[in-house]
């Protein structure tokens, strides 16, 4: 998805004003403008073979990369540190001051700060990188989205770091982003921050430069404990260090403080969406997983971020205001898109039914149907064929050679979720799915909603579900993963096929078509979908029954277990009166045993005593 633009306004935006040294290729000492360098080319640079040379990283797994150590490597692509910047011109002076102060080679490396609409302007302080330079937006664009965008068209790195205007990075921060983006050229590198306690009087912009210098960094502040980015560290460390973490996740760590990425996957991800004024690190995130972005959490990439940021300290509006637009974004956010018939900007699964090659347009017809009214809705179908040999000089009507087309082009021409295209794009993004379904199959009202879900646990970047078998091969119907897609034709080397590539990066499996309900159109319509809405309706009042069924079942078994709680409650105190009963039984007992041996000695001494009579008379 491409950021959006204003109306008549080209995609670059103009040339903003400019204080400071540039980056000037022209310059002695400076590094020549990307793709003129006399350096080796970066991996995968353009202009390199397909895929060759470049490292293939499965997943996430960026492990089976070994990048070198700080100071232990010659380094050789330009970087441009982006920073947007609203006031706080004392915050600012602290962030440049710990940038004069890194070990990244400084003919490599360009500062670009962005003023957005400041008052009084920002200007350079006296310490700050020896290539920095001001920018402004132009009127009207206002925001950390356009004051991105405009750092990025203005920078002639090779590599974009962005960074906040109230950030103070560690001695090695760049050159430890930096050793990443040599080895590959796909991927997203975040740094580690940390948050300064409030209170206390700053260091001055020399007092930072030294200490980073002297590599004392982490003594300057005092961190706040009550603050961080905790939820983060959960996530890397539930995901082993982040490298098995799937797809759904990659973008939720892309927090723009700190981040780094090659300035190509920047572009080819379509850059900022400007339409956003929060959120837009997040969405941008989103766009990069779909491009086959590696997803690399440095936590030796360290710096102070100088307070909190509004999303820590207004958390519910932040959430509240950012909900609907990323809903409207980022489909793999599952649980804001809970409205039932909704349509969406970017849908979760992009369907494609081909209606080139003499299909039928009962056929076709019956895949798109069959899509439509399924139970996952944020579904987009595109229609493949000719459509341009539709225009010019029409036929009679029923004896046109391409009938079929128009019939289909009339069918769908003004559905929403139906759009027409001459063939299919290298990827669906940024829609994270695409479904390639042969026309005449039909998709059962829940296949979508199944495939989804197992490539999701399982991760594979394609699965294959065999429908028909025939002397020329298997015919199949293709769930393909976008991120997997883009990886594989990023790394895929000339000869390769790309389905090979997707094996060994992310997994392919085979399923059969009656387990995912994929049935062919003569089985499946149109019986059971001559009205779409009415089917609609049929599948919601089955899924609510069955939720007042559930709810029934679960009222039912909170009844029984009140029940047995009663039993146990009774069965325990029947056990408490037994205990009681037997140990008065045994009381009882012991008392008549000493009754009775009471009662012997009585009748014994009794009797003694009658002997004793009885003798003493005799004598």
């Amino acid at each position: 998805m491409n950021a959006p633009q204003d109306p008549g306004v080209p995609g670059t935006p103009p040339d903003p004003d400019v204080s400071g040294t540039p980056l000037d290729p022209g310059t002695p000492g400076a590094p020549p403008a990307p793709g003129t360098s006399d350096a080796p080319p970066a991996t995968g640079s353009p202009g390199a073979s397909p895929g060759a040379g470049v490292p293939r990283v499965p997943g996430n797994d960026y492990g089976v990369l070994s990048p070198p150590d700080a100071g232990a490597w010659e380094p050789h692509l330009t970087v441009s540190v982006v920073i947007p910047a609203r006031g706080r011109q004392d915050r600012l002076d602290l962030t440049l001051a710990a940038l004069a102060a890194q070990t990244y080679p400084s003919h490599l490396l360009e500062v670009i700060v962005v003023d957005d609409g400041s008052a009084p302007p920002l200007r350079l302080p006296e310490i700050a990188p020896e290539r920095t330079r001001i920018v402004g937006t132009a009127p009207g664009r206002r925001g950390i989205a356009w004051a991105l965008e405009t750092g990025t068209a203005a920078a002639r790195g090779e590599v974009i770091h962005r960074m906040d205007a109230d950030i103070v990075a560690y001695r090695e921060h760049v050159e430890t982003h930096l050793r990443w983006h040599h080895l590959a050229d796909y991927l997203v590198v975040t740094g580690t921050l940390r948050f300064t306690a409030a209170g206390g009087t700053p260091p001055t912009p020399a007092e930072v430069r030294a200490a980073v210098s002297e590599e004392r960094a982490g003594a300057l502040f005092e961190e706040d404990p009550d603050h961080g980015h905790g939820w983060i560290d959960e996530l890397v460390a539930g995901h082993r260090g982040f490298r098995d973490a799937p797809s759904a996740l990659l973008h939720r760590v892309h927090v723009g403080a700190t981040v780094s990425l090659p300035a190509a996957l920047l572009r080819e991800a379509g850059g900022m969406d400007t339409s956003l004024v929060l959120g837009e690190d997040t969405e941008l995130g989103y766009r990069l997983t779909q491009a086959g972005a590696v997803f690399v959490p440095e936590t030796r990439a360290l710096s102070w971020h100088l307070g909190t940021t509004t999303a820590m300290r207004r958390p519910v509006e932040v959430r509240r205001h950012n909900e609907p637009f990323i809903a409207d974004r980022i489909p793999y956010r599952r649980t804001l898109r809970t409205d039932s018939g909704r349509q969406w900007l970017v849908p979760y699964i992009d369907v494609v039914v081909d209606a080139g090659g003499g299909a039928r347009f009962e056929d076709v017809r019956a895949s798109v149907d069959g899509t439509l009214a399924g139970t996952l809705p944020d579904v987009r179908v595109t229609v493949t064929g000719p459509w341009e040999a539709l225009g010019g000089e029409r036929p009679p009507p029923l004896d046109d050679p391409l009938l079929d087309l128009r019939l289909l082009h009339g069918q769908y021409a003004h559905d929403g979720r139906v759009s027409f295209a001459g063939r299919v794009p290298a990827t669906s993004a940024p829609a994270p799915f695409r479904f390639v379904c042969p026309a005449g199959w039909v998709p059962g009202a829940e296949s979508l909603d199944m495939l989804t879900r197992r490539a999701e646990k399982g991760g594979e970047g394609l699965l294959l579900v065999a429908l028909d078998e025939d002397e020329t091969g298997v015919l199949a119907a293709r769930l393909e993963r976008t991120a997997a897609v883009a990886r594989a034709l990023r790394v895929a080397r000339e000869g390769e096929q790309l389905d090979d590539v997707i094996a060994e990066l992310y997994g392919v499996t085979w399923l059969d078509a009656e387990s995912w309900r994929l049935l062919p159109a003569a089985r499946a319509y149109p019986s059971w979908s001559t009205d779409r809405n009415r089917e609609a309706a049929r599948w919601r009042a089955t899924a609510e029954a069955r939720a007042r069924e559930t709810e029934r079942a679960r009222s039912q078994i909170a009844a029984l277990r009140a029940e047995v709680r009663e039993l146990r409650a009774a069965a325990a105190k029947g056990r408490r009166d037994t205990d009681r009963w037997k140990e008065k039984a045994e009381q009882r007992r012991l008392e008549a045993a000493a009754l009775h041996r009471a009662r012997q000695r009585s009748l014994l001494g009794r009797a003694a005593r009658r002997l004793r009579g009885l003798t003493g008379g005799s004598r």
